[in-house]
């Protein structure tokens, strides 16, 4: 496949609606609190039947000041003692999800997110990792994908060393912008220092992997400041990088009212930024993943998609699509058997579940034959950008026509705009398409005619 990306501002400007990224499908708002802890022990069942490895999603909620465009499940504290009756709570978890798999399964992906992971002391990164182990089978260093998300403002390189020891070999940095000004508006003051000072301390303690992650859009940002970021980026050469579309939605995100919605680049800026950061990376020699996502061409998932390997979960792009993802934490969501569940949202509803020794499952879906096979469609579009249709309907029992009858004049719409050729036996996506892919998997999407799409941020 071809690794590239057209950027179009005339077709980007007319398809620029709203939409999900499809790291579900169906998506998280298709969840409902009639699939429970029962339910889930169901799937689990059939989990088990399957075999195949896991993967284990660890949410750790706590961050030490609040980013003003955050939209994640975060809790804003600067007292340190919040975290060990969460963390206890989390290492009972620990126990009641493991006692439900087969104990050979093998834990092949492992991440740890938030909020910020590195605000826990050393001794509770340690123990925590020690009472997965008791628990879980890990892989070894050289199978397991063991990632972590880290804020440079939170470690140093003794956080770094200790990551590395008790098992992690990947990293995750968030950046977001260099700009002073930018930062002081989002309230993230990170130099540039204890930033690369991270990325030279997991080189050092010899991490496989090293991810930034950007997001343009945010206040007084301008082609030519992110430009300047990109370039200081670029120059540490991070395996992969994230530039993700800051979406602005004060009415459901009460922090993001501490910016001025005056100060937030119009969309032609936007549209420039971005522009000016994929021109940068590709001559940098990055290429494009797909949905925000760049990586160096040796890279596992640039390597994964040309060899139509690739997968979307919870976490985004991954290696690893034959596990069953275990969600930890509150708020955290799983993927098991033919299943999506999310723990409770609140720590105090978490806590009453884990004290009463019960799962804290509280909603999610079981999915029917037909999202399994919209499922399968639309991770392979926004994977792989094209679709072997015959493959298709041997994998799933289904002549693709008849059963996308209704999304053929969609096809046809993409098609004569230049985002994609299509023929009996094969959808592929061209250049101009890649950036736009949500839109092209939005047309196999069944719920999302029935909703209000503002829920989802813009596509672009």
């Amino acid at each position: 496949m071809e690794q590239t990306v057209t950027f179009d501002l005339d077709l980007i400007q007319r398809y620029d609606k709203a939409g999900p990224r499809y790291t579900s499908y169906p998506t998280a708002v298709e969840f409902d609190e009639n699939f429970n802890a029962d339910s889930y022990r169901q799937q689990v069942q059939l989990s088990n039947q399957r075999g195949g490895p896991l993967s284990l999603y660890f949410h750790l909620p706590f961050c030490d000041t609040v980013c003003f465009y955050c939209a994640c499940n975060k809790i804003i504290t600067k007292n340190r003692k919040h975290a060990v009756p969460y963390l206890a709570n989390l290492h009972k978890e620990i126990a009641l999800q493991a006692a439900l798999f087969d104990s050979d399964r093998v834990v092949e992906q492992l991440h740890w997110g938030g909020g910020t992971p590195t605000f826990v002391s050393h001794e509770q990164m340690r123990e925590l990792m020690t009472v997965t182990r008791q628990h879980f089978n890990l892989a070894d260093d050289d199978n397991g994908e063991f990632s972590i998300e880290v804020d440079p403002r939170e470690a140093d390189a003794a956080t770094i060393a200790l990551l590395r020891e008790i098992g992690f070999n990947r990293l995750s940095l968030g950046v977001q912008d260099f700009n002073p000004t930018v930062q002081k508006a989002v309230n993230r003051i990170q130099s540039e220092a204890e930033t690369f000072a991270v990325i030279d301390a997991a080189r050092a303690n010899g991490f496989r992997s090293i991810s930034l992650d950007l997001i343009y859009g945010l206040p007084h940002q301008t082609a030519d400041s992110f430009a300047e970021t990109l370039d200081k980026i670029i120059a540490v050469s991070p395996d992969r990088l994230s530039v993700f579309n800051y979406a602005h939605m004060p009415e459901r995100f009460k922090v993001q009212r501490q910016m001025r919605s005056e100060d937030i680049p119009p969309p032609e800026v936007k549209l420039e930024i971005l522009q000016r950061s994929i021109q940068q990376l590709t001559v940098a020699g990055y290429v494009y993943i797909g949905m925000d996502h760049f990586a160096k061409p040796d890279d596992e998932l640039a390597v994964a998609q040309r060899e139509n390997k690739l997968y979307r979960n919870f976490q985004g792009y991954s290696t690893h699509s034959e596990c069953d993802l275990i969600g930890l934490g509150v708020t955290s969501i799983g993927s098991v058997g033919d299943s999506y569940s999310q723990n409770q949202r609140t720590l105090e509803d978490y806590a009453a579940s884990l004290d009463n020794n019960e799962l804290p499952v509280f909603r999610g879906i079981t999915l029917n034959d037909d999202d399994k096979i919209r499922r399968t469609v639309i991770t392979k579009l926004i994977c792989h950008f094209s679709l072997d249709i015959s493959e298709v309907e041997d994998e799933l029992g289904v002549n693709f026509a008849d059963y996308f009858a209704d999304v053929y004049p969609k096809l046809t719409e993409f098609a004569q705009d230049g985002l994609l050729s299509y023929d009996k036996q094969k959808i592929e996506v061209l250049p101009a398409g890649h950036l736009l892919i949500r839109n092209i998997c939005m047309a196999f999407d069944r719920y999302i005619q029935q909703k209000d799409n503002q829920r989802f941020s813009k596509v672009i």
